[in-house]
């Protein structure tokens, strides 16, 4: 496992063009976004999400790619997708860790800081600039879903968006998210039943 470097993966938005849909994730993964530098890119979550993304016309992706899945090659070979309708972010924009190896979920104390407030509204408002109706904004687990309903009331001048809160895609994510915590099922199953969703969230978006 790499050392996590803790550097901050900004939001990436499309270059030109309205956003139909943004996502929002944990945070950073250690193998993949803490190396990459971009959302969800090599991220073991971020593998079906860019599939998804790509089936649904709202993300291009190198082939190369898919081959070689992991955040800091994907770097330094220069890879990086390009999105078109879409943004991508996460609740909290660095790999959070308290040893620089392993990984922890992002706080409550962290997640309501004025400063990840402030980048999350600011994030959103970028999202749903000249739109009519409200943005739609898909989260992958509870700790986005938790800190996106509460954002409303703790910044005023948040832009109205939908919010479908998805299980995070990890195993402990789906099992737990699974009727009767996943007993008797595949996970592989689990999986495919996780990214057919969230292609039927991003084509109706």
């Amino acid at each position: 496992m790499p050392r996590i470097l803790g550097q901050p993966a900004p939001a990436l938005f499309p270059a030109a063009g309205p956003v139909r849909v943004m996502l929002f994730g944990e945070a950073p993964g250690p193998r993949g976004a803490d190396q990459s530098g971009i959302p969800f890119w090599g991220d073991g979550a971020g593998l079906a999400v860019y599939r998804a993304l790509a089936a649904t016309g709202l993300a291009k992706v190198p082939e190369a790619a898919w081959e070689d899945w992991d955040g800091a090659r994907l770097k330094a070979r220069g890879l990086a997708p390009v999105l078109r309708g879409a943004a991508l972010s996460n609740a909290w924009p660095a790999c959070p860790t308290n040893d620089g190896e392993r990984f922890r979920a992002p706080s409550d104390r962290e997640l309501r800081s004025r400063p990840n407030l402030a980048r999350l509204a600011g994030e959103l408002a970028r999202a749903a600039a000249g739109r009519t109706a409200p943005l739609r904004v898909l989260a992958f687990g509870t700790r986005p879903r938790w800190i996106l309903e509460r954002l409303p009331d703790l910044v005023a001048g948040v832009p109205p968006f939908d919010l479908h809160p998805l299980p995070h895609p990890s195993a402990q994510g789906l099992l737990q998210a699974a009727p009767g915590k996943g007993k008797g099922l595949r996970l592989d199953d689990l999986r495919a039943a996780w990214e057919a969703r969230l292609r039927e969230l991003l084509a109706e978006g």
